[in-house]
């Protein structure tokens, strides 16, 4: 058994995941425009968050749904990022993708339907830039900690564990948030982990409560869906928070943090 006080940290640009702070991500789901990214880094910053998040890419269950921008968003991706001074985490779904975004984002997201892609797995394990591999929403925990293993079997020790709920027979929510696993997680292994409330979820109002017990369950951090006109977004609307709503749950965040004798990880 992890000694939970000996989890790993991991660096994403400068922002250290896995010590004593609590991080969090924020960001739209898929990138959208060079307007939209900068006006929601600005905000999400400003609240608190220390690391930008935005798909380039997105897998989606439907083909005709939107796709992301893809090469189109490379050259303001990096603009934007320069104004910000933020990391930027981002999602690959082929191999391929790994080297076309190497000097864009500065780690990748494994989403939960590429958890047992262990091509893609070993690949960014030959690589070395941060890790964040979510769970698939049918996987046991030992699935997603063996998971993590082809990725640090091939060199690469800056994984992160991301818990995004799972689907059981509740139909309510999107998924149900398992924070057994988050627990389970710290305690069983030395990689850090946060928690995806808006996917567990997938409804905005529920998201800022769940914030809450992930930082009370002993969490490293958060990755939260935040986009300015969530009504028009093109991807997960239903779930991202609004500015106003997110700069809320920032405040009342850091009392739980507080409680806990912890603190915010800010850039």
């Amino acid at each position: 058994m992890a000694d939970q006080n000996k989890t790993k940290v991991v660096t994403i640009g400068t922002i250290q995941i896995g010590g004593p702070k609590f991080t969090v991500i924020a960001g739209p789901c898929s990138v959208e425009s060079e307007t939209q990214l900068r006006e929601t880094g600005v905000s999400v910053k400003a609240s608190g968050a220390s690391i930008l998040r935005g798909g380039i890419w997105k897998m989606r269950t439907s083909l005709k749904s939107f796709q992301g921008l893809g090469e189109e968003s490379f050259q303001f991706i990096r603009k934007v990022k320069s104004e910000m001074g933020m990391p930027l985490i981002s999602e690959v779904t082929d191999a391929r993708q790994i080297e076309e975004v190497s000097d864009i984002v500065d780690a990748y997201q494994v989403g939960a339907r590429n958890m047992h892609n262990y091509a893609l797995l070993k690949e960014l394990g030959r690589q070395p830039k941060p890790v964040m591999l979510k769970r698939n929403f049918s996987a046991f925990i030992d699935e997603w900690l063996k998971a993590a293993e082809y990725i640090t079997n091939e060199g690469n020790e800056q994984v992160i564990l991301c818990e995004r709920g799972i689907r059981t027979f509740e139909t309510a929510t999107r998924n149900t948030l398992d924070l057994n696993a988050v627990v389970y997680a710290k305690k069983h292994s030395q990689l850090p982990v946060i928690v995806d409330p808006s996917h567990a979820v997938g409804i905005s109002e529920l998201v800022a409560p769940l914030c809450y017990a992930s930082a009370a369950a002993g969490a490293d951090g958060l990755i939260v869906e935040v986009h300015p006109s969530p009504a028009t977004a093109l991807s997960d609307g239903q779930q991202a928070l609004t500015f106003e709503s997110f700069d809320k749950m920032m405040r009342q965040l850091e009392k739980v943090l507080n409680a806990f004798d912890r603190g915010l990880n800010r850039a």
